[in-house]
């Protein structure tokens, strides 16, 4: 039957109005907000007490303060990891290092040569590859410390350019005291236990043989004096070796695959980085940019410039933690400038908390403040894994929130890689959350029901945050000790380590409400908690169904990956291992 041209009319003009609406619907597709732009500031071990917006009154923080004041305070954000490493290993790829081998089983957690074969394995995503997929320009500029090379000193297979930075420009390991002279070394309990407790056995022996031979009770040939010496001449020619060649060979700065500056020089160094960093910025204003701005500050060795020198009340540490400010508020100024603030997410954290045990042969503190928290970096209590958590995007976040839920710096991960319309990995775990829903109040309570605290390989705690509950229940498998007695750190050993007589194991696990006790002082019990068995049975499982998931994967921290390599070391000289050069002006002008 024919329709009637009428109704023929309307049903063209529904098909129009349509067609017209599909055109619209398009078109503001197609204007959508653009992807925002990532900047991320990663301190290194600043304790969550340093900066003025977490309280403290007499540390200059005042950029710091204003990406707070314009942003999201996060007061329970949680590092995956007490230590360099595998928290840089966790936040890189949104998962606990124990699954891609970043957590050791010996007593070294960290890489402490450039000439070591362990790193990040090149099976793990970074959110940076995600977003270099994306069409993201992306730069990382200051510390890596997620190894360099595999099987020889040119295959990179660890290095930055490998996970998915277009741009490095920074240090391949980490800064150490041993880096600056003057500033000591971290090895002294390694040289005592390595060098001078041999030194003195053989000394003893010699002296024993000397007496014996002379009283005619034994008769001992002169090769056995000549052995010992000889043992003793070698052992000393070793330590002045290390002590000579370990600054240049594991202290440098590269940009991309070339040393620059081998050893690196403190001179300027924070203000050279920074231009680099903001340099990067402009370079790619017009095109989504990802910048990881990985501070050397305020890891010892402690440096500033002549302008940072002596300024703060809090000696060296606060000199370089008010450098650092000053550098935060430069990335700030570049993006107010070119009027990218709108369009970008900065977030700002660190590592870890601050390192307690930071204290000189003078008697001078060169560790920061972890607030009213317990312990600091190394262990599991709260000061050494919460961690200042700031994020600022100015009409998407609202300026001046605070939250008070359990977060991770794994989180990054999923939250970028959401941002920047990049899908996760579907062939792997990936434990943190997409931060946005509780960043823009859509929801009030963490996705993370459990987080689970690692102290290198061994699960160490367990955190609970019920659904249906304020309270925020942890339980410690193991403490450890803290020595001299009362102290509130390992004083004795420099940082606190993960098993053997180092630690006290727990059993029942002790129990805290850190909703109520943040600072860890009161241990819950069944006449205190009601439910104390219960609870602890639900963090029970929940840690027997998290083990359930892992995987057995290549230790990547093992003796055999961290010690030094000969045929792995990178020498900007071939003049043997001097290692002596200066080409930053020259890279400078060569970069990207």
């Amino acid at each position: 039957m024919c329709k009637h041209p009428a109704a023929q009319s309307r049903v063209g003009r529904k098909m129009r109005l349509r067609l017209l609406l599909l055109l619209l619907l398009c078109e503001a597709q197609g204007h959508a907000a653009p992807r925002p732009n990532f900047v991320l500031l990663m301190a290194d071990d600043l304790g969550i007490g340093d900066p003025g917006c977490y309280g403290n009154t007499t540390l200059r923080t005042p950029n710091i303060d204003r990406l707070a004041a314009e942003g999201v305070k996060l007061t329970q954000h949680l590092a995956a990891s007490p230590l360099c490493t595998p928290s840089r290993a966790a936040f890189m790829t949104g998962r606990y290092p124990i699954r891609s081998g970043m957590a050791s089983q010996s007593f070294i957690g960290v890489f402490i040569f450039s000439a070591s074969s362990g790193g990040l394995p090149t099976s793990e995503i970074t959110f940076a590859k995600l977003l270099k997929n994306q069409g993201y320009s992306t730069a990382l500029i200051g510390k890596w410390h997620l190894g360099t090379n595999c099987h020889n000193k040119t295959d990179f297979c660890h290095h930055p350019l490998s996970h998915g930075f277009d741009y490095f420009h920074g240090i391949p390991v980490t800064n150490l005291r041993d880096c600056k002279p003057g500033e000591g070394s971290v090895f002294t309990r390694g040289i005592r236990v390595l060098v001078f407790i041999p030194l003195q056995i053989i000394a003893i022996s010699l002296l024993t043989l000397v007496v014996l031979k002379c009283l005619g009770l034994l008769h001992v040939p002169p090769v056995v004096f000549f052995c010992l010496l000889c043992l003793a001449a070698m052992i000393l020619g070793l330590l002045l070796c290390f002590l000579h060649y370990f600054r240049p060979l594991n202290c440098f700065l590269m940009r991309n695959h070339e040393i620059t500056q081998q050893p690196l020089s403190y001179d300027s160094l924070t203000q050279r980085l920074t231009a680099d960093a903001a340099q990067f910025i402009r370079r790619n204003a017009g095109t989504p940019f990802l910048l990881l701005l990985s501070y050397l500050h305020v890891h010892t060795a402690l440096f500033s410039s002549p302008d940072f020198a002596g300024r703060s009340q809090h000696g060296a540490y606060g000199d370089a933690a008010e450098e650092l400010d000053w550098s935060v508020g430069q990335i700030l100024n570049v993006l107010d400038e070119l009027k990218l603030a709108n369009n970008t997410l900065v977030y700002f954290t660190s590592d870890q908390g601050a390192h307690v045990e930071e204290v000189t042969t003078k008697g001078e503190i060169h560790g920061g403040s972890n607030g009213i928290y317990k312990g600091g970096k190394a262990n599991n209590w709260e000061g050494g894994i919460r961690i200042p958590g700031i994020l600022r995007w100015p009409g998407v976040i609202q300026a001046g929130l605070v939250i008070d839920e359990p977060t991770s710096n794994m989180d990054i991960f999923p939250t970028v890689a959401k941002l920047a319309g990049s899908p996760l990995p579907e062939d792997r775990i990936i434990d943190g959350h997409d931060l946005m829903p509780l960043l823009q109040g859509k929801t009030q309570h963490s996705d993370h029901e459990f987080l689970f605290h690692y102290c290198n390989f061994y699960l160490n705690a367990v955190r609970w945050h019920p659904r249906n509950s304020t309270s925020v229940w942890k339980a410690f498998f193991f403490t450890p000790k803290f020595s001299p007695e009362g102290a509130n750190g390992c004083f004795s050993t420099h940082v606190c380590f993960c098993h053997g007589h180092f630690v006290s194991r727990h059993h029942p696990p002790l129990l805290f409400d850190v909703a109520k006790d943040p600072g860890e002082r009161s241990p819950l019990s069944p006449a205190t908690e009601p439910r104390f068995r219960e609870i602890l049975a639900v963090m029970q499982q929940a840690a027997d169904r998290h083990a359930e998931t892992l995987q057995a994967v290549p230790n990547q921290l093992s003796l055999g990956n961290v010690l030094w390599k000969p045929w792995l070391q990178m020498c900007c000289s071939s003049s043997g291992l001097s290692c002596q050069c200066d080409r930053e002006n020259q890279a400078k002008g060569a970069s990207r």
